[in-house]
């Protein structure tokens, strides 16, 4: 059943296009844009991290991404496919927790060199920070009790629902990421009756509805699927999907103009021909929702 729902995750791919332009005249602008070229080379994240031997990744703890197991190894989807590419690209990978609300601010202060964590590519995410190729295909799921899913689907009004602050389950619920052609009903008009509580992770939103202080959550599907159900701490609880949100797609973020993008996207390429990636996937169940 899960194989079936992350096929039909993968029926949309959003592609979209940026470009940018810029033209000077006379001597002193050609030693101007001199200049220029000399300070980005002297500023590149890739010789900066190249020469230190490692990579700072700013991530939130959520299985099948980035967690730790029943013998308290630090593993996941992400964390395994970031360990791959630091070897190709001979560095060391270092994880931070850090707030997702505060993660642009951690990216821009350089106390992280990426975002690698289930993050859903925006339009406003690639106006702020350069994102790489998307790799995994995502939507936004509700989490529920299992015995109060007819009553909760049947009518959200008065209800409390959660979501991780600052993630695409929040932007949809208040509308500030928008709609697109992929979405079949708008979260913002589907919850426009509730009453809407931030939790400061997905997991922390899942607590919530298992605790009763929430009445239901809006998370990734990748996350829902993987924490929810038989043989889980949340097997008390439901994953539904019957309505479809938008289809998202996951990328990994840097910073504005970073060419550590374009060395990351390499790897990864290079793992994906390899099989690597497909392993990494295989393993953690999500070997259908990967982006090629």
């Amino acid at each position: 059943m899960k194989k079936f729902i992350a096929m039909l995750l993968c029926a949309v791919m959003c592609v979209s296009t940026l470009a940018g332009c810029g033209s000077s005249t006379g001597n002193e602008a050609d030693s101007s844009e001199a200049q220029a070229t000399e300070a980005v080379a002297t500023e590149s994240d890739w010789e900066e991290i190249s020469a230190k031997g490692e990579m700072t990744i700013g991530m939130t703890l959520f299985a099948p991404m980035n967690y730790y197991d029943e013998d308290n190894n630090f593993v996941g989807f992400d964390t395994e496919l970031a360990n791959a590419v630091g070897e190709k690209l001979g560095i060391k990978i270092n994880f931070i927790e850090i707030n997702w609300d505060s993660k642009e601010i951690e990216l821009n202060s350089k106390n992280i060199d990426c975002i690698w964590n289930g993050m859903c590519i925006t339009e406003e995410r690639k106006q702020n920070m350069s994102i790489s190729e998307p790799y995994l295909y995502n939507t936004q799921a509700i989490v529920m009790k299992a015995d109060r899913e007819d009553e909760i689907m049947s009518d959200v009004s008065g209800l409390t629902v959660t979501a991780e602050q600052g993630s695409t389950g929040e932007g949809k619920i208040d509308g500030s990421i928008e709609d697109d052609e992929t979405v079949e009903v708008s979260a913002k008009d589907y919850f426009a009756n509730a009453n809407y509580v931030a939790s400061d992770s997905m997991a922390k939103a899942l607590m919530e509805v298992k605790s009763g202080t929430a009445d239901l959550a809006v998370v990734d599907s990748v996350c829902a699927l993987a924490m929810v159900g038989p043989g889980t701490d949340y097997e008390d609880l439901v994953v539904n999907l019957d309505n479809n949100f938008g289809q998202q797609e996951y990328g990994i973020a840097f910073r504005k103009g970073s060419d550590l993008t374009e060395k990351v996207d390499e790897a990864i390429n290079e793992l994906y021909e390899e099989g690597k990636v497909d392993e990494i996937a295989a393993k953690y169940g999500l070997e259908d929702m990967l982006v090629k």
